[in-house]
């Protein structure tokens, strides 16, 4: 279409000139216009004229035709009339009745709106290239492992799922699946918004159209076709682009009672000017024309739709996946967001959060932890893996025990070394009093403790981490005016610790998964739009049941469901990011609609001549002009928003 668009207006443009040449108007001002004036010349004027209302205006006619039969007079009404108008009458001149025609005027006037619509598409397309983009990332073809162990380069549509595929450097990944073999960094920021490189070994699952990096794998495929993540994305992207929103609905009854307007101002034009001008009928007829012309609603057709695929494509970018329009609409007007705990705000799984040293003030902090990190390799309990993380060196381990539901023990650099639960401590009697450790196991934390040669040296405290960006999401949200809660199933102690390190507004804690939904309840009959964020099976009924549902990408597919939108890199700083987003969207719709349907006001009594004793007209084709020119500000705007980060 706008291949065809761009044809018609060269095609066009190249017809106006003998047109313009022809027209004793602008015949009269040429240096040289009496080379132009031959027998026959009129009829000669009529027919490029002709071949430019039928060929340029072709569009214009068939939206017109099309409009009236769906019953919903619009843009393309406007324009087929004031085309239509034009061109009959122009014709009724040439053939003899008395007045003045307007084939110039005409085609001059066919020619700016193949142009102002060539510029409109191209904008529109431009807005939803990331569907193309998103499209592009898989591959052609794919090196298929077969059973010998040989390779096979094999097109895109000839995997299936269980199918083995060799992923070379630098290769885009084909398919959703698990690395089977191999260990590599994959750049996923096309699909998920992550920048950096995410390092994938053996079970990591991996996402088709991702980028391979510095390491050959090997990938079992899972998941093909519509069941992919990228189409899954592809079609999210494109259902909520194509979605109607209530300001779409505003946009379409404004465009509507905008046309109304234009055909009964164009009429009422015809007459009052009839009656004023004692019947000159080009005069006035030419006054209805640029009325018609000028209310046009290009920009108002194009004002919603254009900021919501910009702002779709946008999101889409960024890793904020938006499945429903009307609660991404909503989501501008939230008052309060209600997070789930782990996962969420936290990572779901155990970290080491403070290091405590008794005694021996020659001890550092990381030879301490050196001690106990070497004793908790050999261990596989979450605690034993959390402090074997931290620690930066790891030494060998001589007579290795595990103390059964209490520790484990064994000799490092030649000392006995213990790793034990305060329960340990208890049973042998062993008394520690000290503030701090009352302090942390009041925040809910897991204290344990480090004894060498059978002296404690240190405590080392552990509790599920929370994520770096949950401070940054909740500091963001509370300048936004946005109340942050929290929903918990752990108990107080712990719920306080994560409300108060992060200054969450309130918090709910011992919260049973049949709750969850009844909490959010609560916080919306205080009055509040709510917002949940949560990530698992058990988020779902809340999700549903707040006014905006927002699933963090790695969470489970129900909860992925019961969402109104998708947080695709699992980061609580995108909760904020899509209620930033969803309140400059509204103020681009807005300022669009307000440009759309505001300047008519004055556009309207000056197409209808209320200026004209003060010898201030609009052609036709000027007021083409100006109407493409709101049109193009509207697509500009839209194209200037922005993420903020």
């Amino acid at each position: 279409m706008i291949r065809d668009f761009q044809t018609r207006f060269w095609i066009s443009l190249f017809l106006t000139l003998p047109i313009l040449a022809l027209s004793p108007m602008i015949r009269d001002l040429l240096p040289f216009g009496n080379i132009f004036i031959f027998p026959g010349d009129l009829y000669f004027l009529f027919g490029f004229s002709s071949l430019v209302y039928f060929y340029g205006g072709w569009p214009f006619l068939k939206g017109f035709c099309l409009e009236l039969r769906a019953r919903s007079p619009g843009m393309m009404v406007l324009i087929g009339l004031a085309i239509s108008v034009s061109y009959l009458y122009s014709s009724l001149v040439i053939f003899g009745l008395l007045g003045k025609f307007f084939f110039w005027e005409l085609a001059t006037l066919i020619d700016i709106m193949l142009l102002g619509h060539w510029i409109e598409m191209k904008s529109v397309l431009g807005a939803g290239r990331a569907l193309e983009e998103l499209v592009k990332l898989l591959p052609l073809e794919a090196h298929k492992v077969k059973e010998d162990g040989t390779i096979q380069d094999v097109r895109l549509e000839e995997i299936a799922e269980g199918d083995r595929l060799l992923i070379k450097p630098g290769e885009k990944i084909p398919a959703d699946g698990v690395v089977l073999e191999g260990v590599t960094s994959v750049n996923e920021s096309m699909l998920t918004g992550e920048s950096a490189p995410v390092q994938k070994e053996k079970d990591a699952a991996v996402i088709g159209g991702a980028i391979n990096g510095e390491g050959s794998i090997t990938v079992q495929i899972q998941k093909m076709g519509k069941a992919s993540f990228l189409s899954q994305v592809i079609d999210m992207v494109r259902v909520a682009q194509e979605s109607k929103s209530k300001t779409q609905d505003l946009a379409n009854r404004a465009a509507l009672w905008l046309t109304l307007i234009a055909v009964s101002g164009g009429v009422l034009t015809f007459f009052v000017w009839m009656a004023f001008t004692a019947k000159d009928m080009g005069f006035a007829l030419e006054r209805t024309v640029t009325v018609m012309i000028i209310t046009c609603p290009h920009a108002l057709g194009l004002a919603v739709p254009l900021v919501v695929a910009v702002s779709t494509a946008l999101a889409a970018k960024r890793g904020l996946l938006i499945r429903n329009r009307s609660a991404f609409e909503a989501a501008r007007n939230i008052q309060a967001v209600i997070f789930d705990k782990t996962g969420t705000l936290t990572l779901g799984k155990f970290g080491m959060t403070d290091l405590l040293l008794f005694e021996n003030p020659q001890m550092s902090e990381d030879e301490l932890l050196n001690y106990a990190g070497s004793i908790e390799l050999h261990s596989e309990h979450p605690i034993a893996k959390a402090i074997a993380a931290k620690s930066r060196e790891k030494w060998p381990v001589e007579a290795f025990q595990a103390i059964p539901g209490k520790g484990a023990q064994g000799k490092v650099n030649g000392k006995d070394v213990k790793v034990v639960s305060p329960l340990f401590l208890k049973e042998r009697n062993i008394l520690l009093q000290d503030p701090r450790i009352e302090l942390l196991q009041n925040q809910g934390k897991t204290v344990v403790f480090v004894l060498i040669e059978n002296q404690i040296k240190g405590a080392l405290a552990l509790a599920d981490i929370i994520r770096e960006e949950s401070k940054e999401a909740v500091d963001k949200l509370k300048k936004m005016g946005i109340q942050c809660l929290m929903l918990t199933g752990d108990n107080k102690q712990v719920g306080k610790w994560v409300a108060d390190e992060l200054k969450l507004d309130d918090y709910f804690s011992e919260v049973l998964p049949n709750e969850k939904a009844q909490k959010v309840q609560e916080v919306q009959a205080r009055g509040l739009t709510v917002a949940m964020v949560g990530d698992g099976v058990n988020d779902a009924p809340a999700l549903a049941q707040a006014n905006v549902g927002i699933a963090i990408g790695a969470g489970t597919d129900i909860a992925i469901e019961a969402a109104d939108i998708i947080l695709v890199k699992s980061n609580p700083l995108d909760a904020a990011r899509i209620m930033a987003l969803a309140r400059a969207t509204y103020g681009k719709i807005i300022v669009n609609l307000l440009w759309a349907t505001g300047y008519n006001a004055i556009a309207i009594p000056l197409a209808a001549g209320v200026l004209y004793p003060l010898g201030v007209t609009l052609t036709p084709a000027l007021a083409a002009v100006f109407m493409s020119l709101s049109t193009v500000i509207c697509a500009v705007n839209a194209k200037l928003l922005k993420v903020k980060d």
